[in-house]
């Protein structure tokens, strides 16, 4: 029995409502075939293609009959999700039994059970392009909802970017805490080597980055050796005085 169009609305105010600060991008994947395949009619199987450069992955399925139809296209380096990937339009296979353009992928599709699919693109960011994948068990399955898929997958298209974003900006902002924090131990390293050795700030680096090559470590981590040891040898004696008392 179709569905009516109220689940494809109630899908769009799903994706919209999602919260990226709450939601990790695997989630938000999960999130969209979920409701591709909830929403339109005739999906049997809903995957996500990612393409980053050359290489392609299935970033999330909602059956293992959908990830195989997807690698049997990376392993062939052609098929409707990679087309569609790479040039950002919709591919229709009407019939797996009849499709010509790619009829060793087809071929395989349509003996494990697909009779029909349809692959829309993702543009995500200049760098990540990506499909979804729609799969059929019956021919002509998505002849007459390919507009309303289309304008699904936009919506998911804005939703998948903005995780894609979200997660990147708060890598960036992890690895520039880390940043700093290693640029303050060096900076305390080099305080305690100038003051032991009455050097300048320069000759202090010179002096940890020679630890550095010498240990086969990285200077971070000696700088943070030295720093902890300096700060327990600080500390013993102050505890020793409190047992002492």
């Amino acid at each position: 029995m179709p569905q009516s169009p109220l689940d494809l609305t109630e899908a769009f105010i799903q994706l919209g409502t999602i919260r990226h600060d709450e939601t990790p991008l695997d989630a938000v994947l999960d999130r969209i075939v979920a409701l591709t395949r909830g929403s339109i009619p005739g999906a049997t199987e809903v995957s996500v293609t990612l393409v980053h450069g050359s290489a392609a992955h299935t970033a999330a399925h909602t059956g293992e009959l959908a990830l195989r139809l997807d690698q049997w296209q990376y392993e062939q380096g052609r098929g409707p999700c990679l087309d569609a990937a790479t040039t950002g339009t919709v591919l229709v296979v009407t019939d797996m039994a009849a499709e010509s353009r790619w009829p060793e992928w087809a071929r395989l599709a349509h003996a494990a059970g697909a009779g029909s699919s349809m692959s829309i693109g993702l543009p995500i960011q200049e760098a990540v392009v990506g499909a979804l994948n729609v799969y059929g068990a019956q021919p002509g399955a998505f002849d007459e909802v390919t507009e309303a898929a289309q304008t699904f997958a936009d919506h998911a298209a804005v939703a998948l970017a903005n995780a894609h974003l979200y997660e990147n900006a708060a890598t960036l902002a992890e690895q520039m805490q880390a940043a700093m924090h290693s640029r303050a131990v060096i900076e305390q390293a080099k305080g305690i080597i100038m003051g032991q050795r009455r050097c300048t700030a320069d000759e202090a680096f010179r002096i940890l980055a020679t630890i550095s090559q010498n240990s086969n470590r990285k200077v971070r981590e000696v700088a943070e050796a030295l720093v902890r040891q300096v700060t327990t040898a600080a500390v013993a004696p102050r505890q020793g005085a409190r047992r002492d008392g």
